[in-house]
């Protein structure tokens, strides 16, 4: 089975997007006998990356954040010339913009079936997010908008692939009934606890033993809340000067939100996964501030090595969270959250996060999660050559 994704969806500079991509390679290297895989995505230029079974293309397409690196494909004909060269068996589609309507029309060209993968809730952590400040009813409206639009593309899609249940039932609420539920994994042998881990890394980065050190990994952005995190730093900042030290790994275009925030380690990336996972290790608390979370893979990985998670109720991520959230926010406000990661300090340095990873490990391995999602792909394929050759009037 050749398997092609195609996003904008990816940047050089991480996300979760490009740790699954990653993932998923590596499953088909070795995990399977003779399946390939194909990548496009938008890149500096046109360029092909070869691999064992696996083959990138990046397509020329302008920056649309320096600070994310993420890019935007305009040139949508090239797409279609390297699908129609590539011939794959199935077409997975990453995001929901222009490029996908050129997979689903490409896919119906070729007579290959796409399914779409919905990474993002852009209704609202785009839309609604980032209208408030008109009204409620311009918000409405244009959340409407989103909505129809939602329905209109996904229903072209053979599945609709979906990270959370809840996120899936929204949907089906919405009039798609091609939903599949897939979570997202771990890495167990690089993502695990590892005692005494974290005191090098500290050293390296000047981080004193002392401290409750306290991690954010990810995009800083309106979409991931991180306004909300930094307030909530420097409220902590303001009434244990003391206490605390606060890492974060991500860049993004709210990273003036980092002003004045004392006791602070900014990373801008991280590329390695073995150092993400040692930053993990040495964080006493891992903080996740997001609303808009579709899953929220930075909380399993924390939790597969053992690092205890802290932040808001109500989002998606909160089913991959499995020790006790009793103690989390209730409202999302920086103080709410300012409260609920000193009373999560108060024991975390004897709190024992082994039982957590294990469960993480176990329930979660990129092996299964994959595994179950090709024995989909195998099954889409078919059903949409059984109905191509039905439409045909052929034998079935």
């Amino acid at each position: 089975m050749k398997v092609c994704d195609l996003t904008q969806f990816y940047s050089p500079v991480g996300g979760g997007v490009k740790r699954y991509l990653a993932e998923k390679v590596r499953y088909i290297r070795e995990h399977t006998a003779a399946d390939e895989h194909l990548l496009i995505i938008p890149g500096a230029r046109d360029e092909i990356i070869e691999g064992e079974r696996s083959r990138t293309y990046r397509i020329e397409a302008p920056l649309i954040s320096r600070a994310s690196q993420y890019r935007v494909i305009f040139r949508l004909e090239a797409i279609a010339r390297i699908l129609e060269e590539e011939r794959p068996d199935i077409i997975e589609c990453g995001d929901p913009y222009q490029v996908a309507w050129k997979a689903v029309q490409a896919g119906k060209d070729l007579g290959i079936p796409v399914v779409g993968f919905y990474h993002s809730h852009f209704p609202e952590a785009y839309i609604r997010s980032g209208l408030e400040s008109l009204g409620k009813t311009a918000t409405e409206f244009f959340h409407g908008l989103s909505r129809r639009y939602i329905g209109s593309l996904y229903r072209r899609f053979e599945r609709t692939i979906v990270p959370s249940p809840g996120l899936g039932d929204l949907l089906e609420g919405w009039g798609l009934r091609n939903i599949f539920l897939t979570d997202l994994g771990v890495d167990g042998e690089i993502f695990q606890p590892k005692a005494g881990a974290g005191e090098d890394l500290r050293g390296e980065l000047g981080i004193a033993q002392e401290k409750i050190l306290l991690l954010y990994v990810g995009r800083l952005a309106q979409e991931k809340n991180t306004r909300i995190l930094c307030e909530a730093f420097r409220d902590l900042c303001r009434n244990f000067p003391e206490r605390f030290h606060f890492l974060i790994i991500g860049d993004g275009v709210e990273r003036s939100e980092l002003a004045g925030v004392e006791s602070l380690t900014h990373l801008h990336y991280c590329d390695s996964a073995p150092r993400l996972a040692a930053c993990y290790r040495a964080a006493d608390l891992f903080v996740h501030p997001g609303l808009q979370e579709t899953f929220g893979l930075v909380a399993l990985e924390a939790q597969a090595c053992g690092t205890r998670v802290v932040g808001i109720r109500g989002s998606y991520m909160d089913r991959i969270i499995h020790s006790d959230q009793a103690g989390w926010a209730t409202e999302n406000h920086p103080r709410a959250l300012a409260v609920a990661i000193e009373e999560a300090a108060r024991d975390c340095r004897s709190w024992s996060g082994g039982a957590l990873s294990q469960l993480v490990i176990n329930r979660y391995s990129w092996r299964k999660i994959f595994c179950r999602l090709f024995n989909g792909y195998t099954e889409v394929i078919a059903d949409f050559h059984r109905q191509r050759s039905r439409r045909d009037g052929g034998t079935p």
